[in-house]
């Protein structure tokens, strides 16, 4: 597994959160997609302009990740965080996926996500939400 890091929810925030985790951490986004960069099938009207994702590093190995949820899935008390999985390959992703939703609830199956990485989320059993991905490389 190549990394374990936090990926918090907002429900039209992200932005303003992450601007202040910023000026606190330092450092620079390695990552700032709104859900319109990838163009007008990926969200509905008015949440062109929300986050689909931010990553900040802030720490030697840790990435501090986040997203504004979309209207279909409005955060509320317990879902703001989930542990994100950076997989080393799309069979461990699949194995780690398949092992840790067992008993839960699939709110993505694993498959090809807009920002080109191989991704799915759930919560297990125990009521904790997960993310997996695995990126493809160049």
């Amino acid at each position: 597994m190549a990394a374990v890091n936090p990926y918090l929810n907002f429900d039209g925030t992200c932005e303003e959160a992450f601007n202040l985790y910023k000026s606190a951490f330092g450092g620079e986004f390695v990552n700032f997609t709104r859900f319109g960069d990838s163009g007008p099938e990926a969200c509905e009207d008015g949440e062109k302009d929300k986050i689909m994702h931010v990553s900040l590093p802030i720490g030697k190995n840790t990435i501090l990740m986040g997203s504004d949820t979309p209207h279909t899935m409005p955060v509320v008390k317990g879902n703001q965080l989930h542990v994100a999985i950076q997989a080393d390959s799309e069979q461990e992703a699949d194995h780690l996926f398949a092992s840790l939703s067992a008993g839960g609830q699939v709110y993505m199956p694993m498959g090809k996500a807009p920002w080109g990485a191989y991704f799915g989320m759930f919560v297990d059993k125990f009521g904790i939400q997960w993310m997996i991905n695995f990126d493809y490389q160049p």
